[in-house]
């Protein structure tokens, strides 16, 4: 597997297919999801990569980009963490919008290798990001990076299911 630069923009449907299957994406969700990832590319300081096979298969992928307060994402989830005393974390953040990895390459360290190399390369001291919030294996390996939960049952419009809002100083630690 290797880790490095995507063009996530020429790969957004090869992008996409992945995080349908890990995430139980149907078509109508798909086609909005490539217009939000599309939108985000153009956003100041986003990046992404990819980890790929030998054969150039895309495995997973995670993007992100600095944390601006007038984003969407942010506008849902203030209100949760100024509750809580944590509205600062918006500030300064690199924020991770999208990780996901084929279900055939989980628990093999992709997530992991995805998460610490965009994070290695942001100037910001501190990550932030969104997840199911429930008892899942990518809440673990969240918490074993060293996020911490700063928000819970966070309900964003049109999601079926509460999110927690997560955050962690940079560089993340590393097992």
């Amino acid at each position: 597997m290797v880790v490095g630069p995507l063009d996530l923009a020429a790969r957004v449907d090869e992008a996409l297919a992945v995080q349908a299957v890990a995430f139980g994406l149907g078509a109508d969700e798909v086609a909005v999801r490539r217009q939000i990832v599309l939108r985000h590319l153009a956003y100041p300081g986003a990046r992404a990569l990819g980890a790929t096979t030998p054969e150039g298969r895309l495995a997973g992928f995670v993007y992100g980009m600095p944390n601006d307060r007038t984003h969407w994402w942010s506008t849902v989830v203030e209100p949760y963490l100024r509750r809580q005393g944590h509205d600062a974390w918006l500030d300064d953040s690199f924020v991770i919008t999208e990780l996901h990895v084929h279900p055939t390459f989980q628990n093999l360290g992709v997530g992991r290798a995805l998460i610490t190399a965009i994070t290695d390369s942001a100037a910001e001291p501190r990550s932030i990001l969104s997840a199911i919030d429930t008892d899942s294996p990518a809440r673990g390996l969240y918490h074993s990076l060293g996020y911490e939960d700063l928000a819970r049952q966070v309900l964003f419009p049109s999601a079926p299911k509460p999110y927690a809002v997560m955050g962690a100083p940079l560089p993340l630690r590393r097992r």
